[in-house]
C-alpha cells in the first residue's frame, strides 16, 4: 500500500512538472501557488491604530485619511512622520493652504532637520478663498517631483482643509500615478482629506472621527478622544488554497485612541 501511495505521489508530481513545462510560455508556474508577498509597513507611534494594522501603515503605497476638522487625521500624520524621521529617514509636508504649525509639529515628536515644508497656501483668507485650485495644482506639481526624484521614505499632501468640491476635480489618473511612483520609490504617501478621492489607488483608506473630549473636571480640556476605522485596505493575507475547518477570528478594524493635553497631570 504505502509502495503504491509512493508511486502515485511520482506520478503526479511528474504530471505537474510536465504541465508546467507545456504552459511555460503562457503560464509560468501554472500549478505552483505564488509566494506570499509581505507587505512592509511603518508604525504610526500609537500602539492601538498600530495593533489593528499589523504594525503600521504601508510602505510604498499611498494611505488616504478621510475625515472632518479635529477628527484626528493630522495628529495621526504627525505621530508616524515622527517614527518615520526618529528612525534618520527624510519626510516631506505638502501644506496647501499653510495651515501645519511646526511647534505643534516638534511637539508630536519630528525631527524638523528631517522634514521639508513645502508651503503652497498664503495667509490671505480672501485669496484662500477664491483660487484653491492654484494651490492644489502647485501641490500636485511638487508631489510629482518629490516621488520622481525619490529620496523621501514618506511624503504627506495635506488637502483636508481644501472643499471636497475641489479635490474631486484632481483626476483619478493622478492618483494611480502617485501609487506606482510611490511603490517604486519606496514612499509612504498620505493623502488627508475630507472625503474619499483616491478610489481604488490607495493601499489603505482610514476613516477618522472625533469622540467626545476628555474632561477632567467640567470645564477643563484634558485631552481628544479618536476612533479610525479601516474603509478599504489592498495588503490584507487571504489564503485562498486552504479552506479552514473553523471560522477564523475576524481582524479589528477600528481602534480608539487619546492625545492627552499638556496641563492634564498638572493639579
Amino acid at each position: 500500500m504505502g509502495e503504491y501511495k509512493a508511486n502515485t505521489m511520482r506520478s503526479a508530481s511528474a504530471l505537474r512538472c510536465q504541465i508546467e513545462v507545456t504552459l511555460a510560455g503562457r503560464i509560468p508556474s501554472a500549478l505552483t501557488p505564488a509566494a506570499k508577498t509581505i507587505r512592509e509597513v511603518m508604525p504610526t507611534g500609537i500602539a492601538a491604530v498600530d495593533a489593528m494594522l499589523d504594525g503600521g501603515l504601508p510602505v510604498g503605497a499611498v494611505t488616504e485619511m478621510i475625515g472632518a476638522e479635529c477628527s484626528g487625521r493630522t495628529a495621526l500624520a504627525l505621530s508616524f512622520v515622527a517614527q518615520v524621521t526618529k528612525a534618520e529617514r527624510v519626510c516631506a509636508w505638502i501644506d496647501v493652504l499653510d495651515a501645519l504649525s511646526p511647534e505643534s509639529a516638534a511637539a508630536s515628536g519630528i525631527e524638523l532637520r528631517r522634514l521639508l515644508w513645502v508651503r503652497c497656501g498664503v495667509r490671505s483668507t480672501t485669496i484662500r478663498m477664491t483660487k484653491p485650485w492654484s494651490r492644489i495644482e502647485q501641490a500636485l506639481r511638487v508631489t510629482d517631483l518629490l516621488l520622481q526624484g525619490g529620496g523621501f521614505s514618506a511624503l504627506v499632501l495635506d488637502l483636508g482643509s481644501i472643499a471636497p468640491e475641489h479635490v474631486s476635480r484632481i483626476p483619478l489618473a493622478t492618483w494611480f500615478r502617485y501609487g506606482a511612483a510611490a511603490e517604486r520609490s519606496r514612499t509612504s504617501v498620505l493623502l488627508l482629506t475630507q472625503h474619499a478621492c483616491s478610489k481604488s489607488s490607495a493601499g489603505l483608506v482610514l476613516r477618522l472621527q472625533a469622540r467626545p473630549p476628555l474632561s477632567r473636571e467640567s470645564t477643563v480640556l484634558a485631552g481628544l478622544a479618536r476612533h479610525v476605522e479601516v474603509s478599504r485596505q489592498r495588503f490584507t493575507e487571504v489564503s485562498v488554497k486552504v479552506v479552514p475547518l473553523r471560522k477564523p477570528p475576524q481582524r479589528a478594524s477600528g481602534a480608539d485612541w487619546q492625545s492627552k493635553t499638556a496641563w492634564a497631570g498638572i493639579r
